[in-house]
């Protein structure tokens, strides 16, 4: 929020310090500071602190608490009057779930014109243009205390029984509005609207903005003020679905208390008198549920076990004071009655942050977290570590999905992705997956591989419970195969690493299983085990250039090892040769046939034909020569 050191200053008597004093008391204390120019600050204020931080007066606050400043005067402690009634103007919510609040006051004889210069002065400062002296009005007011309001030219609404009367409803499927800024919108069905009951006519979107059906404008003379207070829920949704996001809707959705918009009524009327004139006929206030701040009590014990200090009671007492909280205290306990803004205290631990920011972090002593009574058990983690380590050694690599899926037994209130709305039941579903991408992408980089080998250990959750479940998947070139495989290696898991048949589910095809380890002893698997440490030498950086790939194949004599081909190929590639695999050999004819998928990267460039060629040829050239070989 933009804020001006100008403004603040109405606040106090002394005089503030620079603004970039300011700035380094806020952010050590309260919120951070995106920018500062001059006399403004550009205040970065999070939601836990914007239904009462979004205003001069909320920052003006938090200035007197982080630098022990008295305020010359605080607007909310001074209560609101008892405003007369009038029947001129009724007031009818439709849902009071989405309007807590909806206060409207009937001025007349206004005389419309241009704002006087401190007011235009004051709002320029803070990026804003000025309209004229009662739109101007509004808009002061709701960026000194942080209300937002409205003003309807009065005469634009239909009169009937001698009244004016306002509806706060859903919109009507394909209902349209035309906004102040021009901008025509058809709006979704349920949308809340501020409604001339009388003529059934939109005059603007609740929380948001108002529409030209009632536009203040140099001929208006009589207004109905509205101040009221919208469910925040229901305007971020609003703003969200239009992609209209206004000053008005930002403090909406931070949720400002409901009784805020009896004090921003006061102040409004008061400024619009002043440059404007008027006579005020009365205010009609329909207020369903009216909300009394709760006590929060929090102890000397509790605030020093949480923050880590050792403070006194002479010192929490101290930063109440400066943050402006009326309390009580019974033996060490204090007792907060939050101001009625202050919509974020509800909870002790809230209490116990406000006294450490306001005391200060930095003044809390650093301290070793003492040490554990007895070390901690790492059996079965070592256990679980062994299960791994004995297949990455077989050729297994090791995955880690998501524990959601497409189906299960536990169906999840708010899932992260819509097409996976399940706790996960087995692992045999996000493996399949895993593996059909694998078997897709890797022979494009490694050539065809003879087999890909998969694992995973997690835990599913089923109506039964949370267990722990092993995985395995193996796909081969001729998919025939694998079922054998996968048996052969389960059985030398069960008999050389769990020394018990473990409970295994077989997929339909056979190429993967799904073991449970409860049975497992895994915290006897990892008593005497302690993973091997291995050296991987200095850390190269990967090329983030793609890979370049090149085939050859080479008939040899009968008898010739892979080791010989493949040691005369990384001879003539070069440096830029980062691996190769042998992806076929056959016999025939008393000969033996090699072939090699050969990786060539760079870390400066994408390589081309022109730099792969002079190594193909080097490396065709000496495989040619040596004896008995033939490239094919």
């Amino acid at each position: 929020m933009k804020t001006s050191r100008k403004w603040l200053q109405n606040y106090f008597e002394a005089e503030l310090p620079s603004s970039e004093a300011i700035a380094d008391a806020l952010t050590f204390h309260a919120v951070e500071i995106e920018e500062v120019a001059g006399d403004l600050l550009d205040v970065k204020i999070l939601p836990d602190r914007a239904a009462y931080m979004l205003s001069h007066r909320g920052v003006a606050l938090e200035i007197a608490a982080s630098l022990n400043l008295v305020l010359k005067e605080d607007p909310f402690r001074t209560p609101p009057p008892d405003y007369p009634s009038t029947g001129k103007l009724t007031v009818e919510l439709e849902g009071e779930e989405k309007t807590h609040r909806y206060m409207g006051a009937l001025v007349e004889g206004v005389k419309v014109g241009p704002s006087p210069s401190w007011l235009k002065e004051a709002l320029e400062s803070v990026g804003q243009r000025s309209i004229n002296n009662v739109v101007d009005a509004t808009n002061y007011v709701m960026l000194n205390i942080g209300q937002p309001l409205h003003a309807f030219d009065a005469k634009k609404l239909k009169v009937k029984d001698g009244g004016y009367a306002i509806t706060v409803r859903g919109a009507l499927e394909g209902e349209k509005i035309t906004t102040l800024s021009g901008e025509e919108f058809v709006l979704p069905e349920g949308v809340l609207l501020i409604v001339d009951r009388n003529a059934d006519a939109p005059l603007g979107i609740a929380g948001i903005k108002g529409g030209t059906a009632a536009q203040i404008d140099e001929g208006t003379t009589d207004l109905i003020i509205e101040a009221a207070n919208f469910d925040g829920t229901s305007v971020r949704r609003t703003a969200q679905a239009l992609k209209l996001f206004t000053d008005a809707s930002q403090r909406f959705q931070n949720k400002p208390s409901p009784a805020l918009a009896a004090y921003a009524l006061r102040d409004v009327l008061a400024l619009i008198h002043d440059i404007a004139g008027g006579t005020l006929l009365g205010v009609t206030d329909v207020y369903p549920m009216p909300v009394t701040p709760e006590t929060v009590s929090v102890s000397l014990a509790k605030i020093n076990a949480l923050l880590g200090s050792s403070y006194g009671m002479d010192e929490v007492r101290t930063a109440l004071t400066r943050l402006g909280f009326s309390y009580t205290e019974t033996e060490d306990m204090f007792t907060v009655i939050p101001s009625f803004e202050r919509r974020d205290l509800s909870i002790p631990e809230d209490l116990v942050e406000e006294v450490g920011r306001i005391l200060g972090y930095e003044h809390i002593p650093s301290t070793m977290l003492p040490p554990l009574g007895t070390a901690p058990n790492q059996y079965r983690f070592r256990g679980i570590e062994r299960i791994k380590d004995f297949l990455t050694e077989r050729g297994y690599a090791e995955l880690s999905t998501q524990s959601f899926g497409v189906t299960g037994d536990i169906e999840l209130a708010n899932p992260l992705q819509l097409n996976r709305p399940w706790m996960r039941a087995s692992l045999l579903p996000n493996m399949e997956a895993q593996r059909a991408f694998t078997a897709t992408v890797a022979p494009r980089v490694l050539g065809p591989a003879s087999a890909i080998k998969l694992f995973e250990i997690g835990n599913v959750f089923t109506n039964s419970g949370e267990v722990l479940m092993l995985a395995l998947g193996i796909s081969t070139e001729h998919k025939k195969d694998a079922p054998e495989i996968l048996k052969e290696n389960v059985a030398t898991l069960e008999q050389e690493l769990f020394g018990t048949p473990v409970h295994a589910q077989y997929s339909l095809d056979g190429t993967m299983i799904e073991m449970d380890l409860a049975k497992v002893n895994l915290e006897k698997l990892g008593e005497d085990y302690a993973p091997v440490e291995i050296s991987l030498g200095a850390y190269q950086p990967f090329s983030i250039y793609p890979a370049a790939l090149r085939d050859i194949a080479v008939w040899t004599p009968l008898g010739t090892e892979e080791s010989e081909v493949a040691n005369l190929i990384l001879k003539e590639a070069g440096d830029r040769l980062v691996r190769i695999d042998l992806f076929d050999r056959f016999e025939k004819e008393e000969r033996i046939s090699y072939a090699f998928r050969l990786v060539f990267e760079s870390k400066e460039r994408t390589l081309s034909d022109a730099d792969l060629d002079p190594a193909m040829e080097r490396i065709t050239a000496a495989l040619n020569a040596a004896p008995g070989f033939s490239v094919r």
